[in-house]
């Protein structure tokens, strides 16, 4: 599978482009500002229907424009499949396969399978727990469609308990029976959600382990803790004996939506304890296995996205990458740097094909 052709009209900062891409490694260069990294949200795009770096679809439009379109053709199976995202002010976004509309989005997560290491997944480090259960989901939803679906609803199901409770407040009520129902409908997806989430970090664990290994040639124990208050006890179970604090608070306050993932080097959190080359390593190896899991996992290599990554690393990180991208390990690559001459001395040492746009 490999992304054969993307047009953007009106994107971000780009009136009109059109580029035609290698089936191996595609390079984007030029100076910060430029629009490199948006060729490369740009493909985010095609694969989740959202940017990558500013989901309000609205703040994606060229300034003074009413709509941007993105036009991608992928060659995936021996066939040709078109993806078109658009948005126009005031109406809802527009996701289409070979002409045909998605109604909902999340029918086409996985289609176009994608990973993307970027400076922003710094993020992953330093904000709160929404950010790492994100990145959870998002490598399970790309291989699970039920996982998925059962999310969605679980979050529907608890922005309505969370409005009962509030309505209960102000208006000086309780409703046992309808706070039940909520409270069964939770119990069923949230433990199904969990049990995934537990399966999957199993999984990824070792996958981790080895890159980092690779990447750092390093002794250091790194470590991806699961945190979950269903650790405790069932989901119903938990509910009812957090009832008086979620009526105190008008919320949810026990359940996988507060989970989260603790990233540890040597036992300590990373955050506190890594230096910035021990985080960007961690990060690094954290993306790869993202990449080497979701392959496995789904038989095909998904496209990977390179932003700004040679101005953040070492030599030596960037050689290993590159060893890996001569084992052929990597389907189509995407890179973004600032300085044209390092990135072609680069990828001429991967001897695979390759084009360079400059912008």
């Amino acid at each position: 599978m490999f992304l054969k052709k993307i047009s953007l009209f009106n994107y971000k900062n780009f009136s009109e482009a059109t580029f035609e891409f290698d089936s191996k490694i595609n390079c984007f260069v030029g100076k910060n500002g430029i629009g490199k990294t948006n060729v490369l949200d740009a493909i985010y795009h095609l694969s989740y229907g959202k940017s990558y770096f500013n989901p309000l679809a609205i703040q994606n439009i060229k300034h003074n424009e009413e709509f941007f379109v993105i036009d991608g053709e992928f060659e995936k199976a021996n066939r040709s499949e078109q993806i078109i995202s658009s948005f126009k002010k005031g109406q809802k976004k527009i996701l289409k396969r070979n002409g045909k509309q998605y109604d909902k989005f999340s029918d086409h997560i996985g289609f176009i399978p994608l990973v993307i290491i970027s400076p922003a997944d710094n993020d992953l480090i330093i904000e709160g727990s929404e950010t790492r259960r994100k990145f959870i989901d998002t490598v399970i939803s790309q291989l699970d469609s039920t996982y998925l679906q059962e999310l969605i609803q679980y979050q529907k199901i608890i922005s309505q308990r969370n409005a009962l409770l509030k309505y209960f407040a102000l208006n000086h009520v309780f409703e046992t029976d309808t706070l039940s129902i909520y409270n069964e409908q939770l119990n069923g997806f949230g433990q199904n959600i969990f049990e995934k989430r537990k399966k999957f970090i199993a999984e990824f664990l070792p996958i981790f382990n080895k890159h980092h290994q690779a990447i750092t040639d390093s002794a250091e124990k790194v470590q991806l803790v699961y945190e979950s208050h269903l650790f405790d006890g069932e989901m119903l179970t938990l509910l009812d004996q957090n009832l008086a604090k979620d009526r105190a608070l008008q919320y949810t306050s026990v359940g996988i939506h507060k989970d989260d993932l603790s990233f540890q080097i040597d036992d300590y959190p990373i955050k506190k304890f890594g230096s910035q080359g021990q985080q960007k390593s961690f990060l690094i190896a954290l993306k790869l296995a993202q990449f080497e899991f979701v392959k496995k996992q789904s038989g095909e290599k998904p496209i990977l996205l390179f932003d700004d990554i040679f101005d953040k690393l070492d030599e030596t990180r960037v050689g290993k990458i590159v060893a890996m991208v001569n084992q052929d390990e990597f389907g189509q690559l995407f890179i973004s740097d600032t300085h044209p001459e390092r990135t072609e001395t680069i990828v001429k040492t991967t001897h695979q094909s390759y084009k360079i746009f400059s912008l």
